[in-house]
């Protein structure tokens, strides 16, 4: 039976990129503007674009698509009267095991994305913009396109855009659905026509990005918070969030919890009021594990319940924020057995360019086959340990690095599950068929 919410507990709640969801039509831009669309871009085109810049770094914007980055500072690293083109590629590869941010967002209110799109790009210079959209999100692309065209039978894209004299190009670009592609440089070098893989940094994009010009790379809801900054301003958004994360965060809950979904809180809320806002625990279902940011971002427990799910507080209890896809497990789910399928999912998606990832994940994969079919043996949790310190720092991007964060967080606190498979106190999780090519 699900619970109801405190009053003080639903007072987190701070719809903001969010807002918009559940108005009818919202993805229409006749709607979108009577819900203040595009206000933002009257006002942010009126402002010098240095001007814009600043208030981004003064409202203190971080990343959301998972590092955290400041924005104003990224922006801020694009040259200035270099001759050369400068782009904006909005990251809209979505893809990560517990991920379901953005596609809502893309799905229910484009216009706010496009509106983004169009006051980034002026203040970092550039005439031409991308949206990379990963290609499974069919629905959501065909979303975009259609805000896209809106936009430019509005005056809102193309040539002289509201009287400015500034010009904009928007390209909604669908990929072939690799999860490397979520990685800012192998985006580019996919949006190029290239086969998805990192580029060695440096040179890093601001310089050398897209077709080797200056080019800024965003997540959704980095962008599509911009216009909400320009019209709220930077002490407002501050108001929101913690002193160094600032703001609202699109917190996606899913598993064991009586209502999954998007819960639109201030950076610092703990998961213990984000299940009280999800209405409980499933019946019969108590907490033991769970990720603060996706499948790349190490375990935490039933006792983080109350760390702060901002960008420090998560770092101090040794995980990632991530992009803040909490998938909540039970006392009925196995840590190995999830660690298992996630890190297939890396062994699949790794684009094999270097060797420890391309490796690395193989032989773990098979590891676990060996443990969850009752065949593993002590010596396998050194060598699944042995493997992570020899992936993590060493692949060529964070792929790698973050197909260990399970493995080597779940071996920290669940080792005994570990053991547990390989001394016989559990039934194997896999039949002897699909141990086969496990060793």
């Amino acid at each position: 039976m699900t619970t109801t919410p405190r009053r003080e507990t639903l007072e987190k709640l701070t719809p903001v990129l969010t807002k918009r969801w559940l108005s009818p039509d919202a993805w229409r831009i006749n709607v979108y503007e009577q819900l203040d669309g595009y206000a933002a871009l009257r006002k942010a085109i009126a402002a010098h674009p240095d001007d814009l810049i600043q208030l981004i770094k003064d409202s203190g914007l971080r990343g959301r698509g998972g590092a955290g980055f400041p924005t104003g500072l990224k922006w801020g690293f694009i040259p200035q009267g270099d001759g050369k083109p400068h782009y904006l590629v909005v990251n809209a590869d979505e893809g990560e095991p517990g991920t379901c941010k953005d596609l809502p967002l893309m799905t229910h209110d484009p216009h706010s994305l496009v509106e983004g799109v169009i006051i980034a790009s002026y203040a970092i210079r550039a005439n031409r913009a991308y949206i990379y959209i990963r290609g499974e999100a069919v629905h959501a692309a065909r979303r975009l396109r259609n805000a896209v065209n809106e936009a430019y039978a509005a005056g809102y894209l193309g040539k002289n855009i509201l009287g400015s004299g500034f010009d904009l190009d928007l390209v909604v670009h669908s990929g072939a659905g690799a999860y490397i592609c979520g990685e800012e440089t192998a985006l580019l070098d996919s949006l190029e026509g290239f086969r998805g893989q990192p580029r060695l940094r440096p040179p890093f994009p601001a310089t050398h990005g897209l077709y080797a010009s200056p080019t800024v790379v965003n997540n959704v809801g980095t962008i599509a918070s911009v216009p909400y900054v320009v019209l709220g301003g930077a002490a407002w958004w501050k108001s929101m969030g913690t002193e160094k994360s600032a703001g609202p965060m699109i917190y996606s809950l899913s598993g064991r919890i009586a209502n999954p979904g998007q819960y639109e809180c201030g950076l610092g809320i703990t998961l213990r009021e984000l299940i009280e806002l999800a209405g409980g625990m499933q019946p019969g279902h108590n907490l033991r594990f769970w990720t603060p940011g996706g499948s790349s971002t190490p375990l935490l427990t039933a006792e983080h319940l109350d760390v702060p799910l901002d960008f420090e507080g998560v770092a101090a209890a040794g995980s990632i924020l991530g992009t803040t896809a909490t998938q909540i497990f039970s006392d009925q789910d196995c840590p190995v057995y999830a660690t298992y399928r996630w890190l297939e999912f890396y062994h699949h998606e790794s684009c094999g360019k270097c060797t420890p990832c391309r490796e690395g994940n193989y032989w773990m994969v098979r590891v676990y086959r060996r443990i969850l079919s009752g065949q593993g043996t002590v010596e396998d949790l050194d060598t699944l340990l042995d493997t992570c310190d020899n992936v993590l720092g060493r692949a060529f991007c964070g792929l790698g690095d973050g197909a260990t964060s399970s493995v080597t967080s779940s071996l920290k606190y669940f080792k005994q599950d570990y053991l547990d498979y390989i001394e016989g106190r559990k039934a194997p999780k896999l039949s002897a068929k699909q141990l086969v090519g496990a060793h």
